[in-house]
């Protein structure tokens, strides 16, 4: 019996990732010319369906706001009774509609292409009153719904969501929208919390700053850095500026070249000119650089300020705790 329902679950699954991968090669010129023309616009994309593509539809012109593309949703059955007052000649309509023959949406239809809002529907038919009033039609047609009666609004509706990701998100790539603007938009939930984040206010909670001067024995810096419990430390001169930094990595290659450790300085094995970032930076933008760092990620980044005096060291879990 539990077999049977892993296996009926995992095939209707994988008929959902069909659909979605059937939609793969239909990313054409269509999809370019939509792409132009929301980038032009002067109003809104404004989101319609009804039912289950309603749904989708709430949920595009959601992830299009807090993307950098205004949007906004339509009931279609409130357009009809005034909403429609929201369209305007500077805005472009998306219409989500597997059949393309939904009355509510078909109702409308006349009304937004006289006040001459461009028209794009994501559609499962072409050959739909919705497709050929549109100006642009995104294919949206599936083999058949995962529902055992061919039914319920599956795997048409994954298909949809799926397109108005891709169109979100391709969206704001061509904006240039970035992790801060996404943050910005965000600043009421965790993620706005942690983004907007700046690496001084972080280096407060952490209270974590190692250092040492060059001159001192290695073994010091070994004690310095197991009591910050960081894996590195940063390396300064009398006035605190950075001038190196040594990890647990480099006193690992130290003793594996059978180096006489105790003998040595901190001089001996730091690495000069040592990557680090600026305490006015985003939380954000350390955790990019640190993972995109190249030839490797780092774990651990001092923190300078404008004089370049180290004011603390950030490992990369601290800015992972930030998120739980």
């Amino acid at each position: 019996m539990s077999v049977d329902i892993i296996e009926y679950a995992q095939s209707i699954l994988k008929s959902e990732a069909q659909s979605i991968e059937k939609l793969i090669p239909r990313i054409d010129e269509q999809f370019i010319n939509i792409i132009e023309l929301i980038l032009t616009i002067k109003g809104r994309v404004i989101c319609t369906g009804m039912g289950k593509p309603g749904y989708i539809a709430h949920k595009l012109a959601a992830t299009l706001m807090s993307t950098g593309t205004p949007s906004i949703y339509l009931h279609p059955a409130e357009a009809i009774h005034g909403d429609l007052g929201m369209v305007t000649p500077q805005d472009v309509v998306i219409a989500i509609s597997n059949s393309g023959e939904t009355a509510e949406i078909l109702n409308i239809l006349p009304v937004i292409n006289k006040i001459g809002a461009p028209l794009i529907a994501i559609c499962g038919n072409n050959q739909s009153t919705l497709a050929k009033q549109s100006k642009y039609y995104l294919d949206a047609a599936v083999d058949s719904e995962s529902c055992p009666f061919n039914l319920a609004p599956t795997n048409s509706t994954t298909a949809q969501l799926a397109l108005g990701d891709t169109l979100a998100i391709t969206l704001m790539k061509m904006k240039g929208f970035t992790s801060q603007d996404f943050a910005f938009y965000h600043p009421g939930g965790n993620l706005g919390s942690v983004r907007l984040l700046t690496l001084n206010k972080l280096l407060e909670q952490t209270h974590r700053n190692p250092i040492i001067t060059k001159e001192r024995p290695l073994s010091e810096a070994l004690f310095i850095m197991t009591d910050a419990g960081i894996g590195a430390i940063s390396v300064v001169d009398d006035k605190q500026h950075l001038l190196g930094i040594i990890t647990d990595g480099d006193i690992r290659r130290s003793l594996k070249c059978n180096v006489d450790f105790f003998s040595k300085t901190v001089n001996d094995v730091m690495t000069i000119n040592p990557t680090a970032i600026h305490e006015s930076q985003l939380v954000l933008s350390a955790l990019n650089f640190m993972q995109n760092h190249q030839p490797s990620p780092i774990t651990v980044l001092p923190v300078i300020n404008h004089e370049n005096v180290v004011t603390g060291m950030i490992h990369i879990t601290d800015i992972f705790k930030l998120s739980r």
